[in-house]
């Protein structure tokens, strides 16, 4: 059913909407802003990844 779903003439539609939408001067600021909010993402999940588990236990169990 969705075999072909993201070709590359639909990716090119989605960004022509994303510029009308949002106009181009604004495009650059909004994609920097999202990949500032992913490098954090990203480095909290990893600070969870890093606790160790009696840690989060010992967090868990203090918070009750």
């Amino acid at each position: 059913m969705l075999r072909n779903a993201l070709e590359p003439w639909h990716l090119l539609v989605v960004v022509l909407v994303m510029v009308v939408l949002f106009g181009s001067k604004k495009l650059p600021d909004t994609a920097r802003a999202l990949g500032k909010s992913m490098r954090i993402l990203k480095s909290e999940a990893k600070a969870m990844k890093d606790e160790s588990p009696t840690a989060t236990r010992a967090a868990a169990d203090s918070a009750r």
